[in-house]
């Protein structure tokens, strides 16, 4: 079966950075087990975000990505938790990330090619739970407000990445507005998110895949084994 990596230097790596690191840290935001590092202030702060991005059922808002290199990508994005996500690039950028629950498709529409993850093998099943609590696998390392911007800078994640993830939310707007992937080796990926609105009524055929036969078979078979 085909592994789910995150790495450097092609644009589907790029994307993956950019979304998949980010939604893998958006859970780890509860730093009960750390408290002592912070003051009253910024545990609250903190907190706050965490019970934000806990209580979204739905959500959807359009993002602009700079790569690496410099690459801008913008597109619009849809998460209907539990399960549930879809990232559409616009053009030139090919590529729409979708997850039904079961499994993430990755489409590159120029070449007109599909590849399909078990969503249990992917960090995205972090984000995608109806649930989350998972404060114990990830290392605040920094807190900082200013000007009414909380900015949170995480590292030391889990097995399934390694970097370090900046993350900027409106504490006045009660939004998330920014983050910043950084690779093990420096790289920058950044997005910005806007016109984000959540508790939205979403029309859940966006979220289909349509997965081979063989991939289904694969999966039934990994269970009965």
């Amino acid at each position: 079966m085909k592994t789910f990596s995150i790495l450097p230097d092609t644009t589907l790596q790029t994307i993956f950075r950019g979304i998949f690191l980010a939604l893998l840290v958006l859970p780890f935001l509860n730093v009960q087990s750390k408290a002592a590092r912070f003051s009253n202030e910024q545990i609250r702060a903190v907190n706050q975000i965490s019970q934000y991005l806990g209580s979204i059922r739905t959500l959807e808002g359009m993002f602009t990505q700079i790569g690496p290199r410099g690459r801008v990508s913008t597109g619009r994005f849809v998460i209907s938790k539990p399960g549930r996500m879809r990232f559409e690039y616009a053009p030139p950028n090919p590529f729409v990330v979708v997850s039904d629950g079961t499994w993430v498709a990755v489409k590159n529409k120029s070449r007109k090619r599909v590849d399909h993850y078990p969503l249990s093998s992917t960090p995205l099943r972090l984000i995608l739970a109806k649930n989350i609590n998972f404060f114990k696998d990830a290392n605040v390392k920094s807190v900082k407000q200013h000007d009414g911007l909380t900015t949170i800078t995480l590292n030391d994640l889990s097995k399934f990445v390694s970097g370090s993830l900046i993350l900027v939310f409106d504490a006045r707007q009660h939004q998330l507005q920014q983050w910043i992937v950084i690779d093990d080796r420096g790289r920058r990926t950044s997005v910005s998110i806007n016109n984000v609105k959540t508790g939205v009524k979403i029309n859940p055929a966006i979220f289909r895949v349509k997965t081979p036969k063989n991939r289904r078979q694969q999966e039934r078979d990994k269970y009965r084994n």
